[in-house]
């Protein structure tokens, strides 16, 4: 028999004190009702005596719609899948569509925050590639051309930081090819990796300014004693801070030569043993455009605006992270797990590149990356 603090439930009531956190033995089922999707639980909590959904605070909280069809709807907007095609085979508009796609994106933010933390990375590639929100041309563009970072359309550029040890996307930020944007992905990776890892990119040169911003000491000069002005602090690049750049140089679309220039920590970096490369995140570059319609080659099927663009992005990273295995990181089970099912003989045990950095333990089914549910942050720190 379940006992309360097993069903995995926070409550719901801001006013609660109780409020979003989790096995604290609060929350009961107290009934059940029938759905299209079948039945589903309603619960109470017994400190503020508020009631509530299975489905509250997931994507399918108060749809009337079948999980089903807004599943398999979702599933193939990861495939590849352009909204006038997807809603001509199931019978909904582009408007129900992009309702949905709005709730799978705010939840897959909430798994982003509450699962990439403190994550053990030794190395980090940065890397961004080209796409095109309304038309490939903005109407207005700075001194290089580029979109502005307020406009609505033009250029923008999907960036990404990936962990290669654990083929882990650690952030994704869809923007203009700025230094802003730059210390945007940056600063984001700051914040979910532990400690200060190496990191590589291309010959961008907003990269090394982004990373000293994110990664810094403030030095400051004793006084001279002498007339005028003190000199002001100034920020340098943190001792531990390691980046290395894998320089490319093309003509007419043709790579003529490939080097590598250590920018900092070469004594490190040499100690480490690590060597310089972007190979994984342009392969990552690759799944995406191969996964999300708007960023396909030659496409009609692009976003209107940026915001859409965005998260469709953040939903693929949070379904590759957990959801997704990757062949690489699967391992040999041993003989005394492996059991026959049928004809089926397997041989090994399939992860996610979460479960490779320790921050889940099994492959996530597609409905739970729907209707996950976490404690908040700061619940977490108090309880700890």
């Amino acid at each position: 028999m379940r006992t309360p603090k097993d069903w995995g439930q926070p409550c719901p009531n801001p006013a609660c004190t109780h409020y979003r956190r989790m096995q604290q033995g609060n929350v009961s089922a107290i009934a059940t009702y029938l759905t299209q999707s079948g039945k589903r639980r309603i619960f109470r909590c017994h400190t503020c005596e508020t009631p509530f959904s299975e489905t509250r605070e997931t994507v399918f909280f108060d749809l009337r719609t079948s999980e089903e069809k807004i599943m398999m709807a979702l599933k193939m907007l990861l495939v590849r899948g352009d909204l006038a095609g997807i809603g001509f085979v199931l019978g909904v508009t582009e408007a129900t569509l992009l309702a949905w796609l709005r709730r799978a994106a705010q939840q897959a933010e909430a798994i982003n925050q509450h699962l990439l933390r403190h994550l053990p990375v030794t190395q980090v590639q940065l890397d961004e590639m080209w796409s095109f929100i309304a038309r490939k041309h903005a109407r207005e563009t700075d001194e290089a051309g580029e979109s502005l970072p307020g406009g609505a359309d033009g250029r923008q550029w999907v960036w990404v930081s990936f962990a290669p040890e654990f083929r882990l996307m650690i952030a994704a930020v869809v923007g203009p090819h700025t230094l802003d944007t730059a210390k945007e992905v940056v600063a984001a990776t700051k914040a979910r990796v532990a400690g200060i890892p190496a990191f590589f990119s291309d010959g961008f040169t907003c990269y090394l300014a982004a990373l000293i911003a994110a990664f810094h000491v403030v030095m400051t000069f004793a006084p001279t004693g002498k007339r005028g002005r003190p000199r002001k602090p100034v920020c340098t690049p943190h001792p531990d801070l390691i980046y290395g750049q894998l320089v490319k140089q093309k003509k007419h679309g043709k790579l003529l030569t490939l080097s590598t220039r250590v920018v900092l920590g070469a004594e490190r970096l040499t100690h480490l043993g690590l060597a310089i490369s972007t190979a994984l995140v342009e392969r990552v570059n690759l799944t995406l455009r191969q996964a999300l319609a708007p960023l396909g080659r030659k496409t009609s099927s692009f976003c209107k605006d940026r915001e859409r663009l965005r998260q469709r992005v953040v939903f693929f990273q949070a379904f590759y992270n957990v959801a997704r295995p990757h062949m690489t990181l699967r391992q040999q089970l041993p003989l005394h797990e492996r059991t026959r099912h049928g004809a089926i003989h397997p041989l090994w045990q399939k992860r996610t590149p979460a479960m490779a950095a320790g921050v889940t333990d099994h492959v996530w089914t597609f409905r739970e990356l729907l209707t996950a549910k976490f404690e908040s942050l700061d619940s977490q720190s108090i309880n700890g």
